[in-house]
């Protein structure tokens, strides 16, 4: 009988921040379990263990307090039923928008926006991660998102000039789908531009017969939570972020695999 491992090797993450990196499997521990993580990291040589808790079990939120895991994040899950949603999407992009899908050329821009949209994030509030690694970090993910990550990325024009992006994912065998990336670019904030490409999206979505989509945010971005409310989306769950650092990330200085 195979044994149930209770953690998972981030391979990736590992490769790009240059600690070796897991996450705890599952979303609630308790003593035994606590134990036998902790076991598992040491025998990986893991340096950075992720964990995404469930907020409502105190069992579990106590015994990462008491072993040293650090809240770094509230992850907030929001979710728009098409279903009930139909009427609202028309496209309602103003005169001076156009929406269409990324194209090679554009990845320098989105990279440059990707730079400055994500501080909100778990990473930045890490000092373990440096804010360059972090800048990277998005940069990569959007890169990677046009790149066939994601099944679309669309990009909005304004004046010929791009102002923004979101990235769109269907889930396989589901009638679901999810945002995984969306951007504006700093000096076009505040004018609308998130609201209609999150519109957009959802548009695309009903026509590939999705039924739900769901998006993550921040429970410090409460800019994002309304924006998504405004767009029919709501609270689906609220979990918490923990990192656990094994090793003393502070005397590494800067990662130079970045």
């Amino acid at each position: 009988m195979a044994t149930i491992e209770p953690c998972q090797f981030l391979r990736w993450d590992t490769e790009f921040f240059g600690y070796r990196i897991a996450r705890v499997i599952g979303h609630k521990i308790n003593l035994q379990q606590l134990k036998a993580i902790l076991k598992w990291c040491e025998n990986h040589k893991i340096e950075c263990l992720y964990f995404l808790a469930d907020p409502d079990d105190a069992e579990t939120v106590m015994l990462a307090e008491d072993y040293g895991f650090r809240l770094v994040d509230i992850r907030v899950t929001l979710e728009c039923n098409l279903k009930y949603r139909q009427a609202a999407l028309i496209n309602d992009l103003a005169e001076t928008v156009h929406m269409r899908s990324s194209r090679p050329s554009d990845i320098p821009t989105l990279r440059a926006i990707a730079r400055t949209v994500y501080s909100d994030s778990r990473f930045y509030f890490d000092p373990c991660f440096p804010k360059e690694a972090c800048d990277a970090l998005y940069e990569t993910w959007i890169q990677r998102s046009c790149e066939g990550y994601a099944d679309i990325v669309f990009v909005a024009e304004e004046n010929r000039q791009l102002v923004g992006y979101i990235s769109c994912h269907l889930l396989r065998d589901t009638a679901e789908g999810q945002i995984g990336l969306l951007g504006v670019d700093d000096q076009a904030r505040n004018h609308g531009i998130g609201k209609l490409l999150v519109n957009h999206s959802l548009k695309w979505f009903a026509e590939h017969s999705v039924e739900k989509v769901i998006v993550v945010t921040q429970g410090r971005n409460v800019a994002a939570q309304r924006l998504y409310q405004r767009c029919g989306f709501l609270t689906q769950s609220v979990q918490l972020w923990y990192h656990k650092w094994m090793v003393d990330c502070t005397s590494r200085g800067n990662h130079e695999s970045i």
